[in-house]
């Protein structure tokens, strides 16, 4: 058993603290509002992010930084990517040398470019890091559906000891040492996700969307082995595998998003429908930027880029895509 902290009382850091509490480790869940930890102690439930799913007796929640962290072996950051910077500074004077911190955000920090294990890493230097990624809706773990992710880590022996301490019959995590291919999969495919949903808007079919796929994962593994990922990473579950879900299911904010947008929704407009973290949009700005700067051909990106931030229409940048000069697969 160990003593687990997960920063973040949102869906996914949510289902994880669950799932783990009832597989036997101590597991407390820090959140920035008082009110939240008052609900969650009271009713047992985190309405707003994760209703329907009873919180686990002995889950124990608290908004103090300094005895959330204190003692604990494993430490899970799920805070958006745009917030991550913020609190692993936040959080920094905390941490202690032998602590193993698990990222569990899927984006890039548009400001700076930067993979979000390169931001904790400069904030939190004494701490080992960690990035958990797969297909994985935060809904279906904490209904202990069979759920398979990756730990990843540069330090193989870090990510076999979460991958040991994680793993149970409904959840099954597979290690990874290249971790700019994990986070470059785990980024991009909101983008893809994004592309997905506005073709569903839009009313388009199932060749549609395996196209933006296939054609998507392809602009994914061109950028991320560009930046020194590994080929073989993007065919796994932290590429095509999250590709997959993440594209094809309701539970994925990024999909909705794109629906929205797909019928014709402004981006305000369709973030205040979802009303959650769409972390596509964040990291469209910065695949974007990352793609000029490193001369990668990156298609759907631009098109999505486009839409959300040039007022591009979402038909004319599927004709566009569409009426690009022939080329060889």
């Amino acid at each position: 058993m160990k003593k687990v902290t997960v920063i973040g009382s949102g869906s996914w850091g949510t289902a994880l603290a669950v799932m783990l509490q009832k597989h036997g480790h101590d597991v407390v869940i820090w959140s920035r509002r008082q009110d939240a930890v008052d609900e969650m102690q009271r009713d047992r439930e985190n309405k707003k992010y994760l209703p329907g799913i009873t919180l686990p007796e002995g889950l124990k929640f608290t908004t103090d930084r300094e005895q959330a962290v204190k003692d604990a072996e494993i430490i899970i950051l799920s805070v958006p990517s745009k917030a991550v910077r913020q609190t692993a500074m936040d959080f920094a004077p905390y941490f202690t040398k032998n602590q193993v911190l698990v990222n569990v955000a899927k984006g890039l920090e548009e400001s700076s470019l930067k993979r979000l294990s390169q931001v904790i890493q400069e904030c939190i230097p004494q701490c080992e890091v960690c990035i958990l990624s797969g297909p994985s809706h935060a809904e279906e773990v904490a209904r202990d559906i069979p759920t398979t992710c990756l730990i990843a880590s540069e330090n193989e022996e870090t990510a076999k000891m979460v991958q040991g301490e994680f793993m149970n019959p409904r959840f099954r995590l597979y290690t990874n040492t290249d971790v700019i291919g994990v986070e470059m999969g785990a980024a991009l495919k909101n983008v893809m996700a994004l592309a997905a949903g506005a073709s569903d808007g839009l009313g388009f079919g199932d060749n549609t969307k395996a196209a933006i796929m296939t054609r998507g994962i392809a602009e994914m593994r061109r950028l991320g082995v560009e930046m020194g990922g590994k080929t073989e990473t993007f065919a796994g579950l932290s590429g095509i595998g999250d590709l997959i879900v993440t594209c094809t299911s309701m539970y994925s904010r990024n999909r909705r998003a794109g629906i929205l947008l797909g019928q014709g929704k402004s981006l305000a407009e369709t973030l205040d429908e979802v009303k959650m973290v769409v972390e596509g949009v964040n990291t469209v700005q910065a695949a974007y930027k990352l793609a000029q700067e490193h001369h990668v051909e990156m298609p759907i990106t631009n098109a999505i880029y486009e839409v959300l931030f040039q007022g591009k229409n979402t038909k004319q940048a599927v004709l566009d895509l569409m009426s690009r000069d022939g080329k060889a697969e």
